[in-house]
C-alpha cells in the first residue's frame, strides 16, 4: 500500500478536478480506477516520457486492477515526440489504435506528456465515439500551468498551429511536480514563462522575482524515497515550487471557470501571448513556446509603457524576473538572433500573423495591457492600434520635428548610471540593509545586479512596487560562480571594470582546485580596453588571465583576495579603472596607497564622486597634497574596513541623460526644467547647462537640486570658440549636435577617452554628422564642428548608432529639427534610459514613430552603390603617384573607351599648367576651379569614359559631395591605391605639380579617409607605368576589374547559369602566394577560386594560437596577390567557427568589413552567412554592383533534415537575401544524399529558382558533392589540407560522374587529310586525362567528306570535331548553323554539337565555328598586353589570312596592310572586310607614309619567304630589316607555318631585337585548340601541362 499522499486541489468549472502534489503515480492509478469506471483505460505518451515513467504507470495500474479483480484492460500507446505528431495523421494513428483494440465509448484516455500529447490526445478524446472521458497528466511545467488547464485541445495543419480542435474538459488534471526532476532545465524555464504570464498576485510575483535560485533547486535536487509525497516529507524548496505552480493554475482555473470559451476575461491569462505567438509562428520549433511568450511579455509591457499606463520600474522588474529563469527577453538575444529564421521577424510579418489571433475582434488587435505588476488596465484584452505595436517592435525610430507640446517641460530623468553602479557595489560589499531609491532600471544595472547575485555577494529584494531596491550587504563575502558559469556583461563597460576588481575579492571554496571567475561580454565589449587595470592588479599579486585578446575581456580571475599595499595605475584611459580599485580597496589584506600614473587623469569628477560615496558608506579616502605647494597629488590612501550601509540612499537623476531634454529646449527655443539635478550634484555632467548651454545663448537657472533652460529663438544658437569638456565627457555628444546648428565653429577638447567607450564616439559623431552635410575636423583630444543653418542640413538621414545609447539620444535631439531622420538601433538607449522614446513623446511632447529598416533605403553614400548602366563613365581617384593615368589608359583600352586626365583637361581649359595656376591664384582658387572641371566632366562625359582626377580633388567638401553622389547612383568611383613607399618614390621624381608644402605622409593620412568615403571600388595598383613587362602582365587584371565593375563584361562563371556543372577550388593557404608555383595545376577544371579569408594568417599572426582576424590591409594584399596569377572569379568566404570555419562567431562587424572590402575590390562572389544581421546583409546587397552574393548556412550538428521544415526555412531566407543559395548539412547515411537531391530538385522546379549549392559533409556525404551541379567546392592533392571533410578533387568528381552515368564518354575527331602527324590528339587527350574526363580524341582521315564523317557526326556519342585542310569548306553543308566568325571567315575548323529542347523531346544542332582567329588574337594580346595594334601586316590571301584579318579587326587595328604575290587576290580579300580598314600593299616595307606595323602575321608556307637573295627567283618573298621599323612600343610577329620552328621571318624578327616578340605556328595551334576544348567541354584547358606535352612531341617528331 502506498504511503500517505497529500494533494492540493484546485476547483475549475465547479469541480475539484485539479490535483497537485509530488510522486502521485499510485494516487493517480487509485483515483482513476475507483472514480472513473471503464472497460478500457488507454495511456498515451511519447517515447521521451515513456523512458522515464511508463513502466511505473503500468505497474501501478495493473496492481490496482489485480487487487480489485477487475476485468478492465490497461493499454498503452507510445507515439513519436514533437510537434510533428500533433497532426491529422498523428490523430488518425491513435484513432486506428483505439479501433483496432475495440475500445468503446466508456473508455478512459490518459494523456501523459507535454503540451503536444495533451492537445493531441484531448482532441482524440473529444471526437472518438463522439466524445470519451480523458485525464490530463502533464509532465512539463508549461503543460502543467498552461495547456492542460482549460479544456483546449487541437492539432496543427500546414496553415498554422491549433487551427482544428475543440473545447473538451478533462475529468482530472494531475499535477505531479516530481516529474519536473527529469525535465531538462530549458524546458523548466520554458514553463516558468507561463507561470509568470499567469500570476496576477503581486506577492506571488515577488516570490518568483526573488526566489529563482530556490525554485531551480527544487528540480535540480532529485528527491529520494518519494520525499514530498506527504507534507511531512516535503522540503521547503518543494513547497515553494508547488505553491508557485498551484498559484499559477489557480488564476487560470478561476478565469476559465468564469469564461470557459475564451470570450473575454479568459484572454487575461494570455499576457505576452499576442506578440509571443506571432514570434513563435516564425521561430518554432527551434525556440520554445515559453521562450517566445517571454519576449512577448516584455514587448507587451513596453506597449503598456508606451501608452503611459505602465512604469519603467515594472518593465524592469519583469525583465529581471524572466532573465532569472534563463528566458530570453529580447529578439536580440543570441539564442534568437543567431537563427536564420530571426531575419523573418519583420514588423509587417509579425503584425500580419497577429491579425489572426483568437483574442481579436475582426481586424482590431487585442493585447493584455498591464497597469502594474499584478493588475491589468482592463478586465479583458485591450484594443491597441497597429502604429503603437509597430513602434515597439521596430528596431529604429524617427522623431517628427516640431515644438514640444508639453512646453514648458518639467520632468526628472532616470537615476544616474554612474551612481547606480557604484552604490550597488558599495551596498553589496557593505554591512547591513540599505534601501536604494531612484535606482536606474536599465541594462547596465541589471547586469551589475545579476553578477553580484552570481557571486553571492548580497541579497536583493524589492519594495514599494519595485520603486525601492533592498540590498542586504554581504560584508565582502563572495564566492566563485558554479563551474562553466561565466559572468556575461554584454556591453556594460562600467560593470566590467568595477567587477574586475570585485572578483579579486572572491574567496576560495574549500577542497576545490583550479577555481576561477570568468568575466566576458559581447563582441564590442571584447574590444574595449581593460589592460591598464588588469596590469595594476597583476602587479599587486592578483592572478588574472586574458582568455582571448590581450588587454580585453574575457578575463579569468583566480579567487585569492586583494593583497593591497602600493598600487600604481595608468589612469589616462578611463577613470573607471581608478574607481574600481577605490571601491574594493577597503577589503584588501593591507591598506592601499593608489598612485595614478601616465599623465593627465581622465574624468576626475567621477573619481571624486566615488570618494564622496565611499565616505557616505563609512570609509574615508585621503588624497595627498604636495607639502610645499598644497597642490593635490594623484595619490590616494584607502584604509582597510567594511562599509556601513546607510538605511536609505537616494540616487541622483542622471546628469548625462539630463542633457538631452535640456538640449531639445535649447534647439527648439522652448523651456525645460530637470528635477533632482542641480549645482549640488556629484556628477560632472551637471555643469553642462551653465558651461555649454548658457554660453551658446540659452538662459539657465540652476538651484542646488533643479536646472531650468530656456532656449533662444530657433536657429540662433551661438558657437563656442573652445570648450574643455574633460569633466563632462559623456555630454560632448549632446554639445556636438547643438554645435552642428550653431552659428560658427565650435571646438570641443578634453574628450580623448571617448574613443574607447561603447564605440569610438568621436569618429561616430564625425561620420554621422557628415550625413547631414556638417563638416567636422578631428583633433587629438576632441573635434571641431562647423555649424550650418538648420535649413541647409540634409534631411532623410539614417543615423547608425554603433549600439551606443549616447549616440542615439544625441541624434534624437537633432532630429527634432531635421525632418525624416531615422535613428537606427533605437533599443541601445536601454543601457541608461530604457523609456527614452516614450518619455520623448509622453513627457516632452515630441512625436516618435517606429521604422522598419527593411523598408528604408539608406541615405545615398559612396558605399551604398547599386547597379548602374554598364556604359556609365568610371572616375578614378587616389593620391598623386598611385598610377591613376596609367591604370586609366589600360582600363580605357580594355573597355574600348576614352581616357581623360583631368589635369590635362584643366590645362587645356585654363591655358596654363596646374603649377602655374596655383602660383598665380593660390590653392583655394585652384580647388574651386578643379571642382568646376569635375562637374563639367560628369555632365559632358557621362558614358564611355575613364576620368582620372587629381589627388587633391577630395580636399573640398563640394567635390566630395559630387563624388559620393556619383558613386551612389550613377557609376563607379574607383580609388586607386598603392603603397606609401612607392608613392613617395614617384613624387620625389615628379615636377609637373606644385609641392604639397607638407610631408607626403601627412597628406596621405589626411586624404585616405576621404578617398574611402568617396569611392565605391578599390583597385590595388602594384605596377609602374614605366615598366613595359609589368604593363603586359597587369593588363589582364585591369581588364577583368574594369569590365566587371562597369558591367561591360562581369567576370562571372559562364557555367553557373548555363545548366552545366560548376566548381570552385577551396584554397586553404594562410598566404596565397604559397600557391604560386602550382597555381595552374591547382586550378585545372574549376570555374572559380574560393579564398578562405578565415584561414588567412598575416606574418604577425602566423604563430598565434586561437582566434585571429586577418587585418583588412593583409586581406587586400591577398586578393591582389591571387589576381596576379589567376583571372578566375573569386569566391570570398569568411567562414565562422560554428559554421565549420575559423572566424570568431561574435565578430559580426569585422566579418561585414571584410565582405565590404571584397565588393570594393571587385570580387565576383561573396559568401555571406545568413546568421549575420539581416540589415547588414541587405546593405551588402545594395553595394554588390555586378558581383553576386552566396547566402550560406552550414549545419555541422547532423540535425539538419533535408525533408524537414528547418531546411525550407533556411532556403527561403537564403533565397531572399542572396543570388545563390548554399546549404550544407552532414550525412549520417547515404539516404541523406538522396533526400538532399530530392530537396534540390523540388527547389529548382519553382519559377525563378536561384542556383543552389547543396552538400552533405563527411565521407557519407561525398555522393552529394558528386550530384551537386552548382559551384561544388573541390579540393586538390597539392593543397595543404581540405577545406571541409569529404571534399573531393575536380578529377575525382568527373570520374565518379562517369561511373554513375551522369557524364557519358564522348568521341571527338580530327577531319582532314593528311593528318597522321597532327598535334591535336596529343593536345585534347592530354587535357581529357588531366581533368579526369572520359572522352577520346581520334583521327578520322578520309579521302572526302563522305559517309564516314556523316556517320561520325550523327553518332549519339559524338562530342565534337576539328576540321583541317582540305575540308574546312566541304563540311559546311553537313552543319545546321554557323557562328558569325565562321560565316565571316568563310571556313569551319570546329564542329560543336549543341543540345536543344524541342517539341517531342531533346534535339541536337551541329554548329560550325572557326577558332583560328581566336588563336591568332590570343597570341597577339599575350605579347602586346594593353598596347594597341597601331598597324598590322598580313602576308597571304588564303583562308588563314581571312582569319588573321578578322582577328586584327576584333583588336581594333588602326590599319591592316595586306600583301600577297597575286595582287588581285589581296584586293578581293580586302573587299570581303570593308569595315576592317584593310590597305593592300604591292611591296613589303612600303607603307604609303603611314605608321609601320607593330603586328605581322604570315599565313603563307615557310618556304614562301626568305632572307636569301638567291632564292627570290624561286618565287619566295625577300624579307628585310625594314619590316621591323616599329620602335614605339611592344610589337609581335606571328608565323602560322608549323615547320621549321624558327622560320626566316621569325629569325629576322629575333635579330631585329627591341620590343619585337615572336610567335611560332605551334603556339597558334595550341591557342585555337584551347578554345576548341572550351567550346566542347565548357572547361578551360590545362594549358601549361598540355603545351609541355605537345611541344615535347613536336620536338621529337619530324612534321
Amino acid at each position: 500500500m502506498a504511503s500517505t499522499t497529500d494533494v492540493l486541489k484546485v476547483s475549475i468549472l465547479g469541480k475539484e478536478s485539479i490535483h497537485c502534489g509530488l510522486h502521485l503515480i499510485p494516487y493517480i492509478a487509485r483515483t482513476v480506477l475507483t472514480t472513473l469506471p471503464s472497460s478500457t483505460y488507454i495511456l498515451i505518451t511519447d517515447t521521451n516520457v515513456a523512458n522515464f515513467h511508463l513502466q511505473a504507470f503500468e505497474k501501478e495500474f495493473n496492481a490496482v486492477l489485480e487487487q480489485s479483480a477487475s476485468k478492465s484492460r490497461f493499454l498503452s500507446l507510445v507515439v513519436a515526440p514533437g510537434e510533428t505528431s500533433k497532426s491529422r495523421e498523428g490523430k488518425a494513428n491513435i484513432e486506428d489504435f483505439l479501433l483496432l483494440n475495440k475500445c468503446t465509448r466508456d473508455s478512459v484516455v490518459l494523456a501523459l506528456g507535454g503540451g503536444v500529447i495533451g492537445d493531441l490526445v484531448g482532441f482524440v478524446a473529444a471526437t472518438f465515439m463522439r466524445g470519451v472521458r480523458f485525464v490530463q497528466i502533464p509532465t512539463t511545467l508549461l503543460a502543467m500551468v498552461d495547456s492542460s488547464v482549460g479544456g483546449k485541445t487541437a492539432i496543427d495543419t500546414p496553415h498554422g498551429k491549433n487551427l482544428i480542435g475543440a473545447f473538451w474538459q478533462p475529468e482530472y488534471i494531475f499535477i505531479d511536480a516530481a516529474f519536473l526532476e527529469t525535465l531538462p532545465p530549458r524546458e523548466f524555464s520554458n514553463g516558468m514563462a507561463e507561470v509568470t504570464a499567469a500570476i496576477w498576485n503581486e506577492d506571488e510575483f515577488i516570490s518568483l522575482e526573488s526566489r529563482s535560485a530556490e525554485i531551480f533547486a527544487a528540480i535540480q535536487t532529485p528527491s529520494t524515497n518519494f520525499a514530498g509525497r506527504s507534507k511531512a516529507t516535503r522540503s521547503a524548496a518543494q513547497e515553494l515550487l508547488l505553491s508557485v505552480i498551484v498559484g499559477s493554475i489557480s488564476v487560470k482555473a478561476h478565469i476559465v471557470t468564469i469564461d470557459e470559451r475564451e470570450t473575454g476575461l479568459r484572454n487575461l491569462v494570455n499576457f505576452g501571448h499576442t506578440i509571443g505567438h506571432a514570434i513563435e509562428a516564425i521561430l518554432t520549433p527551434t525556440i520554445l513556446h515559453g521562450e517566445c511568450v517571454s519576449v512577448g511579455m516584455i514587448l507587451e509591457a513596453e506597449v503598456s509603457r508606451q501608452m503611459g499606463i505602465l512604469s519603467q520600474v515594472a518593465v524592469g522588474r519583469l525583465n529581471r524576473c524572466l532573465k532569472a529563469y534563463n528566458l530570453p527577453v529580447t529578439l536580440a538575444d543570441p539564442r534568437i538572433a543567431s537563427l536564420p529564421a530571426s531575419k523573418l521577424l519583420t514588423v509587417d510579418r509579425l503584425l500580419d500573423i497577429m491579425r489572426i489571433d483568437k483574442k481579436n475582434s475582426g481586424p482590431e488587435k487585442k493585447i493584455v495591457i498591464l497597469s502594474r505588476i499584478g493588475a491589468t488596465y482592463e478586465q479583458k484584452a485591450t484594443v491597441v492600434r497597429d502604429a503603437i505595436i509597430s513602434k515597439t517592435l521596430s528596431e529604429a525610430a524617427t522623431v517628427i520635428p516640431g515644438i514640444p507640446k508639453n512646453h514648458p517641460v518639467k520632468m526628472a530623468t532616470p537615476g544616474s548610471k554612474s551612481i547606480s553602479n557604484r552604490v550597488l557595489v558599495l551596498a553589496a560589499l557593505g554591512n547591513g540593509t540599505c534601501r536604494l531609491k531612484n535606482l536606474l532600471h536599465s541594462d547596465d544595472t541589471q547586469v551589475m545586479m545579476a553578477a553580484l547575485n552570481e557571486l553571492k555577494g548580497a541579497k536583493f529584494s524589492w519594495e514599494d512596487g519595485g520603486e525601492t531596491l533592498v540590498v542586504e550587504g554581504g560584508q565582502g563575502s563572495l564566492t566563485v560562480p558554479p563551474k562553466d558559469k561565466e559572468l556575461y556583461l554584454g556591453n556594460a563597460g562600467t560593470a566590467a571594470r568595477f567587477l574586475t576588481t570585485v572578483c579579486t575579492l572572491v574567496q576560495t571554496t574549500p577542497g576545490v582546485d583550479a577555481e576561477r571567475t570568468v568575466i566576458t561580454g559581447n563582441a564590442r565589449m571584447k574590444q574595449r580596453p581593460i589592460g591598464p587595470l588588469v596590469t595594476a592588479l597583476q602587479a599587486n599579486g592578483s592572478k588574472i588571465d586574458f582568455l582571448e585578446s590581450q588587454g580585453c575581456l574575457p578575463l579569468a580571475i583566480a579567487p585569492q583576495g586583494l593583497k593591497g599595499g602600493r598600487i600604481q595605475l595608468a589612469a589616462s584611459v578611463s577613470s573607471q579603472y581608478v574607481s574600481s580599485i577605490l571601491l574594493c580597496a577597503p577589503y584588501a589584506s593591507e591598506p592601499i596607497t593608489l598612485e595614478l600614473t601616465g599623465g593627465q587623469v581622465i574624468s576626475q569628477p567621477y573619481i571624486d564622486m566615488t570618494i564622496a560615496m565611499m565616505k557616505t558608506f563609512g570609509v574615508e579616502v585621503v588624497r595627498r597634497k604636495d607639502p610645499n605647494s598644497g597642490r593635490l597629488l594623484d595619490i590616494y590612501d584607502i584604509p582597510r574596513g567594511i562599509y556601513n550601509n546607510p538605511a536609505e540612499y537616494s540616487i541622483e537623476s542622471d546628469a548625462s541623460s539630463a542633457t538631452y531634454p535640456l538640449a531639445i529646449a535649447a534647439v527648439t527655443g522652448t523651456s525645460c526644467t530637470i528635477q533632482n539635478i542641480g549645482s549640488a550634484s556629484l556628477q560632472g555632467d551637471a555643469k553642462f547647462a551653465k558651461e555649454v548651454l548658457e554660453v551658446m545663448g540659452c538662459k539657465v537657472v540652476q538651484t542646488p537640486s533643479e536646472t531650468t533652460v530656456q532656449g533662444p529663438p530657433m536657429g540662433q544658437l551661438k558657437a563656442i570658440e573652445e570648450v574643455d569638456m574633460t569633466e563632462m565627457t559623456d555630454a560632448f555628444l549632446t554639445a556636438t549636435v547643438l554645435a552642428a546648428v550653431a552659428n560658427g565653429k565650435t571646438r570641443i577638447l578634453g574628450i580623448a577617452n571617448q574613443r574607447v567607450k561603447e564605440c569610438n564616439r568621436i569618429k561616430a559623431m564625425i561620420d554621422e554628422l557628415a550625413k547631414f552635410g556638417v563638416e567636422t575636423i578631428e583633433l587629438d583630444d576632441g573635434l571641431e564642428i562647423i555649424g550650418k543653418p538648420i535649413s541647409e542640413l540634409k534631411t532623410g538621414v539614417s543615423v547608425h548608432c554603433y549600439d551606443d545609447h549616447r549616440v542615439a539620444m544625441a541624434f534624437s535631439v537633432l532630429s527634432t529639427i531635421v525632418g525624416d531622420t531615422i535613428i537606427e538601433e533605437k533599443r541601445c538607449v536601454e543601457k541608461t534610459w530604457p523609456n527614452w522614446w516614450d518619455d520623448l513623446e509622453n513627457k516632452i511632447g515630441i512625436k516618435v514613430e517606429g521604422v522598419q529598416l527593411d523598408n528604408v533605403t539608406s541615405e545615398a553614400s559612396a558605399s551604398g552603390s547599386h547597379s548602374h548602366e554598364p556604359s556609365a563613365s568610371v572616375i578614378l581617384i587616389g593620391m598623386r603617384g598611385t598610377g591613376k593615368t596609367f591604370v586609366g589608359n589600360m582600363a580605357a583600352a580594355a573597355l574600348s573607351w576614352t581616357c581623360i586626365d583631368a589635369d590635362t583637361y584643366f590645362e587645356e581649359k585654363h591655358k596654363k599648367g596646374v603649377r602655374e595656376f596655383v602660383h598665380q591664384h593660390g590653392w583655394p582658387a585652384f580647388r574651386d576651379a578643379e571642382t568646376e572641371v569635375l562637374q563639367e566632366l560628369m555632365k559632358e562625359k557621362p558614358k564611355g569614359h575613364v576620368i582620372s582626377l587629381g589627388g587633391g580633388i577630395v580636399e573640398t567638401p563640394a567635390a566630395r559631395t559630387l563624388l559620393k553622389e556619383y558613386a551612389a547612383s550613377k557609376g563607379p568611383v574607383v580609388h586607386v591605391v598603392r603603397s606609401i613607399e612607392d608613392i613617395i618614390a614617384y613624387l620625389d621624381a615628379e615636377t609637373a605639380r606644385p609641392a604639397y608644402g607638407e610631408s607626403v605622409g601627412d597628406v596621405f593620412r589626411r586624404r585616405e579617409p576621404w578617398f574611402a568615403e568617396c569611392s565605391n571600388y578599390l583597385f590595388n595598383n602594384q605596377f609602374g607605368d614605366e615598366d613595359v613587362e609589368a604593363s603586359k602582365s597587369s593588363f589582364n587584371e585591369v581588364s577583368r576589374f574594369f569590365k566587371h565593375v562597369t558591367g561591360e563584361q562581369p567576370n562571372l562563371s559562364a557555367n553557373l547559369n548555363s545548366g552545366a556543372r560548376s566548381y570552385f577550388l577551396s584554397l586553404t593557404y594562410p598566404d596565397v602566394t604559397q600557391a604560386y608555383s602550382q597555381i595552374e595545376e591547382l586550378t585545372q577544371g574549376v570555374d572559380a577560386l574560393e579564398l578562405r579569408v578565415d584561414l588567412l594568417r598575416s606574418p604577425e599572426d602566423y604563430e598565434k594560437i586561437g582566434n585571429s582576424i586577418p587585418p583588412l590591409a593583409y586581406v587586400q594584399e591577398q586578393v591582389s596577390a591571387l589576381r596576379r596569377v589567376s583571372s578566375l572569379p573569386i569566391v570570398f568566404t569568411v567562414r565562422t567557427k560554428s559554421q565549420g570555419g575559423a572566424f570568431p562567431d561574435a565578430a559580426h562587424q569585422e566579418s561585414i568589413e571584410l565582405l565590404r572590402l571584397a565588393l570594393q575590390m571587385g570580387v565576383e562572389y561573396i559568401d555571406v552567412e545568413i546568421t549575420l544581421p539581416e540589415k547588414q546583409i541587405k546593405d551588402l546587397g545594395a553595394r554588390k554592383g555586378f558581383s553576386q552574393i552566396i547566402a550560406s548556412w552550414h549545419d555541422w550538428s547532423g540535425a539538419l533534415k533535408w525533408d524537414g521544415a528547418l531546411v525550407k526555412e533556411k532556403y527561403d531566407l537564403a533565397s531572399k537575401l542572396g543570388d545563390i543559395v548554399k546549404i550544407v548539412g552532414k550525412a549520417s547515411t547515404i539516404k541523406d544524399n538522396f533526400a538532399l537531391y530530392d530537396f534540390v530538385s523540388a527547389a529548382n522546379s519553382k519559377p525563378g529558382a536561384k542556383p543552389v549549392i547543396a552538400i552533405n559533409m563527411g565521407i557519407e556525404g561525398q555522393m552529394s558533392r558528386i550530384l551537386n551541379s552548382t559551384f561544388s567546392p573541390v579540393s586538390h592533392p597539392l593543397l595543404p589540407n581540405k577545406a571541409a571533410p569529404g571534399q573531393l578533387s575536380f578529377r575525382q568528381i568527373q570520374q565518379a560522374l562517369y561511373l554513375i552515368g551522369l557524364l557519358p564518354a564522348r568521341r571527338f575527331y580530327l577531319f582532314g587529310t593528311p593528318i597522321s602527324q597532327s598535334m591535336s590528339p596529343t593536345l585534347h587527350n592530354t587535357a581529357f586525362d588531366i581533368l579526369g574526363l572520359p572522352h577520346t580524341y581520334e583521327l578520322l582521315e578520309t579521302k572526302e567528306v563522305g559517309e564516314e564523317i556523316k556517320i561520325a557526326i550523327t553518332d549519339p556519342e559524338f562530342g565534337g570535331a576539328s576540321v583541317t585542310i582540305p575540308y574546312k569548306l566541304d563540311v559546311i553543308p553537313l552543319l545546321d548553323k554557323l557562328t558569325p566568325a565562321a560565316e565571316a571567315i568563310g571556313a569551319v575548323n570546329t564542329i560543336i554539337p549543341r543540345h536543344t529542347s524541342k517539341e517531342g523531346g531533346a534535339g541536337r544542332l551541329l554548329v560550325g565555328d572557326n577558332t583560328d582567329w581566336i588563336g591568332i588574337k590570343s597570341s597577339i594580346t599575350t605579347k602586346l598586353g594593353s598596347s594597341p595594334v597601331r598597324a598590322a601586316l598580313v602576308i597571304g590571301a588564303g583562308g588563314t589570312a581571312r582569319a588573321a584579318i578578322y582577328a586584327l579587326h576584333a583588336l581594333d587595328a588602326d590599319v591592316i596592310y595586306l600583301y600577297n604575290r597575286t595582287l588581285s587576290k589581296a584586293e578581293a580579300l580586302a573587299d570581303v572586310f570593308p569595315e576592317a580598314r584593310v590597305k593592300v600593299v604591292d611591296q613589303i616595307g612600303h607603307w604609303g607614309g603611314l605608321v609601320p606595323p607593330n603586328v605581322i602575321v604570315s599565313t603563307v608556307p615557310a618556304s614562301a619567304m626568305t632572307t636569301d637573295d638567291t632564292k627570290v627567283a624561286s618565287g619566295a618573298v625577300l624579307l628585310s630589316h625594314s619590316l621591323f621599323e616599329y620602335r614605339a612600343g611592344p610589337a609581335v610577329v606571328v608565323d602560322m607555318a608549323y615547320r621549321p620552328a624558327e622560320t626566316a621571318l621569325l629569325g629576322l624578327a629575333k635579330a631585329a631585337g627591341g620590343h619585337w616578340a615572336v610567335v611560332p605556328g605551334l603556339e597558334v595551334l595550341l591557342e585555337q585548340g584551347y578554345e576548341q576544348f572550351r567550346l566542347w567541354t565548357g572547361r578551360s584547358c590545362p594549358k601549361g601541362l598540355v603545351a609541355s606535352r605537345v611541344w615535347s612531341k613536336y620536338n621529337n617528331t619530324g612534321i
